[in-house]
């Protein structure tokens, strides 16, 4: 509905309640002039509420970035290429 529409229903409401004194005879205005109104405060309750909720922050997660290398580095000393060579022993006796 809106906040114009909301204020709209409340100011035909209270004209309608509270100004008009015309007598419809089946009809009473001033029952109807409180039910436009209470429509148009439920209205605007509920277009407050929406615009409320939407404007709440929400925090992305923390993602990790992983820098993966396309060439490994090979070491060099004096002109020759040296390649690493790590044993990892594994404690108790030998297999």
């Amino acid at each position: 509905m809106g906040i114009g529409g909301s204020i709209f229903l409340i100011a035909l409401g209270a004209i309608l309640a509270f100004a008009v004194e015309a007598d419809m005879g089946w009809l009473n205005l001033a029952v109807v002039g409180w039910v436009l109104m209470l429509a148009g405060v439920a209205g605007l309750l509920t277009t407050l509420y929406f615009w409320n909720s939407r404007r709440r922050v929400v925090a992305a997660p923390v993602r990790e970035e992983r820098v993966v290398a396309a060439d490994q580095v090979v070491p060099v000393q004096d002109d020759r290429v040296v390649r690493e060579y790590r044993e990892v022993r594994r404690p108790g006796p030998p297999a």
